[in-house]
């Protein structure tokens, strides 16, 4: 036999037992590269009639050990059939052969290394300029609006330079990234599509491109809508935030129900935007299904046709191979980072370069939430006035007020006097619109307090709880916050309210009216002085001190109390009392004991209540008090048995104060 010439000849020791066999009687052998071909001829040399076209093509890379069995039962099996077979006819052939394929794969890594540093440099060219760009808008945007108003600038500009920035970029160049990989992978697919069958791409390329172009179509309103919807959720965490870190500002403005109502109408928005966002994302996922897994479909259901046009079962796997392996992967991976990715860069785009400017407040838009001016009162009404207001906390609970009749006259100072929990900051609450009684009117200034929509309320009355709010910023803007009207308030109307009240020392330590308040830093008895301060400046006609002055010392407390007393306008004052000397400072005090409710002047309620009597024994200033100066004499305690004269720390402040003059007249160490 006849091996030709090559690598493997002269050294038969360096072939395969198959391959040193003479030729079978016709047959004809030849090499072609590598490989050892046999093939069946006839009497002429010619392949001989019917005879396969292709034969069987042995690889034993894989079994190296093996390689003369393998070979040897192949032979065995065709030769007799006459079927035309080829193999690598020695072990020297087979390495020569894996090694030059191994240098060819080497070198596609080499190039694909270089290819992958092109493409990198590629994307860096296209994606610096944009962040530079960025940079740039955002720095000078930022300056022009430190120049244009110092206090008022933007302080996101550090976080749009180092993180929004950074993020526009990546998502950039992930998006050209992925486009791509999409483009150089559908048109390797339909290339081996085109090398298998041109007629498989009749089955495969309509839907394809009908699903892509689904998908353009709801590129846009989708990038919109999942703006719209990132929009309305951050509008939704911004505002429950603030809501949250204000709720005492809430409750003392009475604007429960306003906050509810913008709160579920933000909530709401995001609902909205979610389920429009949805219906998109079906949309979306209709265009993968169509471009992506309809080809698939098609391809099973017009496999008959394609075999009777002279498609192999063969090409029919490699089309469904490279439509689940190559296309539908590749069309995913678009529609998840477009989509997704390019939503993100969309929004986070429009933050760094908006498209409209700030409103302009000359302009005549909304700026915050300024408070409203005072309603108009009925001229010859009360201040305040309750005609049997009855109210408990639940249907079944026993009722905190019942039945109260009260009339409280312009500029009237009345304290509110009773045990401690027997309802004295509920009848505030009812008073100051943030409780509805069960049964019964409150009006002030002969206006149904029920009948007024929230945004009112701060115009009609200011109640200052015990937990005075003061929140982050300048004192000017603590002070004149319930200061309606767009003009700011003048620097000597503040200072003047500052003296009345008693807060100059605190101002001037605070770095006057610009400097800035931080709430952590201040005292409980400070954040007190920042709250009346503010109430002093308010026009409301009413005003309401829930032991707003139960962390000031008791000199503190008269200056305040007597500064309200005498505010002007006229107004009325109602003080939750926990001193005697408040109730003495009063024109009415109202005692409170759950049963029935008893109001007159100190003196007539010394004679008619047993209850108020038992509490002014009760209650003593300490000696020397400077409140004595306002006409307030020292009531000695009740000095009952067992009472050794206690001095105990009042307050955050801790003054000293009697045992006596404990609020709720319990007696120490359990007597």
């Amino acid at each position: 036999m006849s091996t030709g010439s090559g690598p493997d000849k002269g050294s038969g020791a360096s072939l395969y037992e198959p391959a040193q066999r003479p030729v079978p009687e016709g047959w004809r052998t030849g090499r072609s590269g590598d490989w050892l071909h046999f093939t069946p001829v006839d009497g002429t040399g010619v392949p001989r009639p019917g005879s396969p076209p292709q034969g069987w093509k042995i690889h034993v890379s894989a079994c190296l050990e093996n390689a003369e069995k393998t070979i040897a039962k192949v032979w065995d099996h065709c030769v007799p059939r006459g079927i035309p077979f080829k193999f690598v006819p020695g072990p020297y052939s087979l390495h020569l052969r894996n090694s030059k394929y191994a240098g060819l794969a080497a070198l596609a890594v080499a190039a694909g290394a270089f290819g992958t540093g092109r493409v990198y440099r590629a994307v860096a060219a296209l994606v610096e300029p944009l962040r530079d760009g960025l940079v740039r808008r955002v720095v000078a945007r930022g300056l022009d609006d430190a120049v244009r108003d110092p206090h008022g600038a933007d302080t996101a500009v550090v976080s749009r330079l180092t993180q929004q920035v950074e993020i526009a970029r990546d998502t950039f160049a992930g998006l050209v990234m992925v486009s791509r990989s999409f483009l150089f992978t559908v048109a390797g697919a339909l290339i081996g599509l085109l090398s298998l069958a041109p007629v498989l791409l009749l089955v495969v390329v309509p839907p394809l491109f009908v699903g892509l172009g689904l998908f353009c179509l709801t590129l846009r309103p989708m990038n919109r809508r999942q703006a719209a919807f990132l929009t309305a959720n951050e509008d939704v965490a911004e505002s429950l935030g603030a809501m949250a870190a204000g709720l005492r500002d809430i409750a003392a403005c009475g604007a429960e129900e306003r906050m509810t109502a913008e709160a579920a109408q933000r909530i709401d928005t995001e609902f909205r935007a979610s389920r429009v966002l949805a219906r998109w994302g079906v949309l979306r996922a209709l265009a993968l299904g169509v471009g992506g897994r309809l080809p698939v479909v098609l391809l099973l259901a017009s496999a008959p046709w394609l075999l009777g046009r002279g498609v192999t079962a063969g090409a029919l796997v490699g089309a469904l191979a490279y439509l689940t392996q190559s296309l539908l992967p590749a069309l995913q991976a678009l529609t998840q980072g477009l989509g997704t990715a390019g939503s993100r860069f969309v929004v986070v785009l429009g933050r760094l370069v908006p498209q409209t400017a700030a409103p302009d407040p000359e302009d005549g838009a909304p700026v915050g939430d300024a408070p409203v001016p005072a309603p108009t009162d009925v001229p010859t009404a009360p201040a305040v006035e309750l005609r049997g207001v009855t109210f408990a906390y639940g249907e079944l609970a026993e009722p905190v007020v019942r039945e109260l009749d009260l009339v409280v006259p312009r500029g009237c100072h009345l304290a509110v006097v009773g045990p401690s929990g027997i309802g004295k900051s509920t009848l505030a609450g009812l008073i100051g619109g943030l409780l509805h009684p069960g049964a019964g009117v409150v009006e002030l200034g002969g206006r149904p307090l029920r009948e007024q929509p929230a945004t009112e309320l701060p115009g009609m009355r200011v109640l200052i709880p015990q937990e005075a709010y003061v929140f982050a910023g300048s004192v000017r803007d603590n002070l004149s916050y319930l200061c309606p009207g767009p003009e700011p308030v003048p620097d000597s109307r503040l200072c003047a309210a500052a003296g009345a009240v008693g807060m100059s020392e605190l101002l001037d330590r605070m770095g006057g009216l610009d400097g800035i308040a931080e709430p952590g830093t201040l005292s409980q008895g400070e954040r007190q002085l920042l709250a009346l301060t503010r109430a002093y400046l308010s026009p409301a006609p009413l005003v309401l001190l829930d032991e707003a002055t139960c962390y000031l010392d008791p000199a503190a407390e008269a200056r305040a109390e007597r500064a309200f007393a005498l505010r002007p306008g006229g107004g009325a004052l109602i003080v939750i009392a926990h001193r005697i000397s408040s109730a003495r400072r009063a024109d009415q005090v109202l005692v409170m004991d759950g049963t029935h409710t008893v109001c007159g002047g100190h003196e007539e309620l010394l004679e008619r209540s047993a209850l108020y009597r038992d509490l002014v024994g009760n209650w003593s200033e300490p000696a020397g008090h400077p409140g004595y100066s306002y006409g307030v004499d020292p009531v000695p305690g009740a000095r009952l048995a067992g009472d050794r004269g206690h001095v105990v720390a009042h307050g955050a402040v801790a003054q000293v104060q009697d045992a006596g003059d404990l609020a709720d007249g319990r007696a120490l160490g359990g007597e």
